[in-house]
């Protein structure tokens, strides 16, 4: 091993990994997860200056979001979903929701991961029919128990977040909150490494 240069694992093929090995790769995962909430806000900060068409960009889309979310008293867990429900954007083009809900996945409630993931279809009520789609495809989760609540998510807070004359709390005053809520996960295949 070179002296100064961090510790590596020993093996080209995972077959051949020993228990020191991978104290050093859980070591280094560790410490990599400390700085995800950084990359997250850092990348939601992509989004500012892309309209694709909207009144306001869509960093301005997904903080106005998150501001009536909590304006109207959600939790923070919630808020940070509303604040990160179009992250997806930059990546995801045809699949932004997936993208957001698989970010959120490990850190938040089954409900609130299921908000995110789904909430495109429900949003698609009020466009899809402009693009030749069918505006009811939200219609086949009617009977879902997380119906009403991604109902409740885009009418009451996505769908109304395209004013530019709205109240937009700054990403600043988020920021506690995505670490608060990103800082361990709640679920994850992972969960007992980042411990």
């Amino acid at each position: 091993m070179t002296v100064g240069a961090p510790d590596r694992a020993s093996f080209s093929d995972m077959k051949e990994g020993t228990q020191e090995d991978w104290e050093i790769i859980g070591g280094c995962f560790r410490e990599f997860a400390k700085g995800h909430p950084d990359r997250i806000l850092e990348h939601l900060k992509l989004l500012g200056g892309d309209f694709g068409g909207f009144k306001v960009d869509r960093l301005t889309h997904c903080l106005q979001t998150a501001t009536l979310a909590h304006r109207d008293g959600k939790d923070e867990e919630y808020v940070v979903c509303a604040l990160l429900h179009d992250i997806g954007d930059t990546l995801g083009t045809f699949n932004h929701a997936d993208i957001a809900a698989a970010i959120v996945e490990p850190f938040v409630s089954e409900e609130n991961h299921w908000m995110v993931k789904h909430h495109a279809i429900f949003q698609g009520y009020y466009f899809f029919h402009h693009l030749g789609m069918d505006r009811n495809l939200r219609e086949q989760y009617r009977d879902h128990p997380y119906y009403e609540r991604t109902l409740e998510f885009v009418s009451k807070y996505d769908s109304p977040a395209f004013n530019p004359d709205g109240e937009i709390l700054p990403l600043e005053f988020f920021e506690p909150m995505v670490r608060r809520v990103m800082a361990k996960p709640k679920r994850s295949l992972y969960k007992a490494v980042s411990e």
